[in-house]
């Protein structure tokens, strides 16, 4: 194999380009700043030329060289001549420049006017919206199903996700409201005890979590559980083409896969929320006996008078909508991801980011109408 070689030959009209040698990956690529220089010295009229009688083999490293010395000597004019380079050589320069130019390239990738990026950004929002009316009534329509016995899913699936979701989160579930529970006694007392009103930390610890507190952690918990699980789940099935293997069949994955986890989700997080309401009292309990200095029995009374059934009906209501919408935010995400491994892992940070977002929206409203309404 001969080390690969290319140099300058002078002539009357111009400048000729002679290469030989081996010109392949494996060959180490030739000095070849003199010919450039030579290049640049041209001007306009002169002609560049090539002699390749000496070249054995060349590849894309041979063009590319080719190439960046052509670009200089277009900048001066000057004229080059191809015929002396081999047949699929002149073929594939010649298909180079047939394609767009690197300013028109340059051009399309320019910024787009900024009444243009907000047309872009509506068009989106709108479509996007669409697509989320259009899930939500297919999910309404498969619950519809479910309901009169009709829905096509494995029950040993359904029961599977119902442990999933209820079972298996009351670990997260009961450090996550024991400790909001003590963090609000602890906040409380501070205040209270100014005003020698502490035994009214048992109300405050008692309302704040059965009105909006233990449904809202339950819900960020289980956004970032089971919402981002439901999503990874359906991902991966979309990614494998499993989805596609059900709609082949003749079933629908909205009855098959989304419709069962909206209904697991949606049924646990009401008991959910009603443990999360006891574990927040045991650990308000907690700081006031030991902070405060009150007996068990008092903390107690104190936190059952207080309490009422509409408090605790109210806040096991939006536990069952922030079940909803945990549920339709990560399927809705997993049903909508790429076909890429990594496409998965986006679906699921986009399923808790909705589902939070949702999560928060829906407390705002409740705070509002339970506000109108007197509740």
């Amino acid at each position: 194999m001969k080390k690969p070689v290319i140099e300058a030959v002078g002539r009357p009209d111009g400048l000729t380009l002679r290469a030989a040698g081996t010109w392949d990956i494996e060959a180490e690529m030739p000095e070849y700043g003199g010919v450039r220089t030579a290049v640049a010295a041209l001007g306009s009229g002169d002609v560049l030329g090539y002699d390749t009688t000496d070249l054995e083999t060349w590849d894309s490293g041979f063009l590319a060289l080719v190439q960046r010395l052509e670009a200089i000597a277009a900048d001066r004019g000057v004229e080059v001549d191809h015929s002396g380079l081999p047949e699929g050589a002149r073929r594939l320069l010649s298909l180079a420049e047939s394609s767009p130019s690197r300013e028109d390239a340059r051009r399309s990738t320019e910024r787009p006017p900024a009444v243009e990026r907000i047309g872009e950004a509506t068009l989106d929002a709108v479509s996007e919206a669409d697509r989320a009316v259009v899930f939500l009534g297919e999910t309404t329509r498969s619950l519809g199903r479910f309901a009169m016995g009709r829905g096509r899913y494995r029950k040993r699936d359904l029961w599977l996700l119902v442990q999933q979701a209820g079972a298996g989160a009351l670990g997260i579930v009961s450090l996550v409201s024991f400790l909001l529970g003590a963090i609000l006694a602890f906040v409380g007392a501070v205040q209270l005890q100014q005003f020698g009103a502490t035994i009214f930390v048992a109300n405050l610890v008692g309302i704040a979590m059965a009105r909006d507190m233990g449904a809202l952690m339950t819900a960020i918990v289980m956004a970032g559980r089971s919402g981002a699980a439901y999503a990874a789940q359906l991902g991966s099935m979309k990614v494998n083409q499993e989805t596609d293997a059900l709609v082949t069949l003749g079933i629908s994955p909205v009855d098959f896969l989304v419709a069962p986890r909206v209904l697991a989700l949606s049924t646990m997080m009401p008991l959910l929320t009603l443990y999360a309401i006891l574990m927040g009292i045991a650990g308000g309990a907690l700081v006031a006996t030991t902070m405060l200095d009150l007996s068990l029995t008092t903390y107690w009374n104190q936190t059952a008078g207080a309490l009422s059934i509409g408090d605790i009906a109210g806040g096991l209501f939006k536990a069952l909508v922030y079940g909803i919408l945990i549920a339709l935010s990560g399927c809705r995400e997993g049903m909508r991801c790429g076909g890429s491994a990594s496409a998965v892992g986006d679906a699921a940070t986009a399923a808790v980011v909705s589902s939070i977002v949702a999560i928060i929206s829906a407390a705002g409203v409740f705070a509002w109408v339970f506000y109108v309404l007197g509740i």
